[in-house]
């Protein structure tokens, strides 16, 4: 189990990150919902090690708040960024056998099925010539095959068409069934039913927890400005 406690995590001078308290459970999906700004991307940032923190994380009630980003790598804790890093001229194919747990071919290739990648690609570069979509598929296609305690999956849906939402819901399942908690950030309310639990991020606090449903429904109403239902 991953927990964070009295989290607080700094970009520079500014507390992005204002005291957070969650316990992310193994095989749970915990969908973080907020709009652009209110901190998500800082909170994935500061769970990775990427940034600055204070309070507690720990995982299987051992602190892991003091390690850098490699050893908590090492843990199974992963992050998939946002903005896809770029590994460029590396070939695709060698990318992912580096990812990957097993080093099977035959996992490789299962892998990019499921993520909707065509096996022609392997033999492709990480370059200009692949779309923002495609990016966002193989970083996925990376993670999937590193098999991590902790997938932190940060605005997967990203750069990706609206056909392409089923293949990120049988990734998110996959990573839950091979055991892992996954942490799916997003702005999108539509993915929030991937959740067994969900949560409300706004100004670096959170604001709501619970039922997917209810969660989604408390955000509708919110970006609204229905004060009155937001209870």
């Amino acid at each position: 189990m991953l927990s964070v406690k009295n989290l607080r995590v700094y970009r520079g001078d500014m507390e992005i990150i204002k005291g957070i308290n969650i316990e992310f459970k193994d095989s749970e999906i915990h969908v973080i919902l907020g709009i652009n700004g209110s901190g998500k991307s800082t909170l994935a940032g500061g769970i990775m090690g990427i940034y600055p923190t204070t309070g507690k994380i720990e995982l299987d009630g051992r602190r892991i708040d003091h390690m850098g980003i490699a050893e908590r790598a090492k843990l199974g804790i992963t992050l998939c960024f946002q903005e896809p890093a770029r590994f460029e001229g590396i070939i695709i194919k060698d990318y992912l056998l580096i990812s990957s747990k097993e080093k099977s071919l035959n996992s490789l290739f299962s892998t990019l099925n499921l993520v909707g990648l065509p096996i022609e690609i392997l033999k492709k570069r990480m370059d200009d010539t692949l779309s923002g979509g495609e990016r966002k598929r193989i970083e996925l296609a990376s993670v999937l095959l590193m098999k991590p305690r902790v997938a932190i999956l940060d605005e997967p849906d990203s750069g990706i068409d609206m056909l392409s939402y089923g293949k990120i819901e049988e990734a998110v399942y996959t990573l839950k069934k091979n055991g892992a908690t996954v942490i799916l950030i997003t702005h999108n309310k539509e993915l929030v039913n991937l959740g067994d639990i969900a949560h409300v991020l706004s100004n670096g606090k959170i604001i709501k927890s619970g039922d997917p449903k209810l969660v989604k429904r408390f955000f509708e109403n919110m970006n609204r400005g229905d004060e009155n239902e937001c209870s």
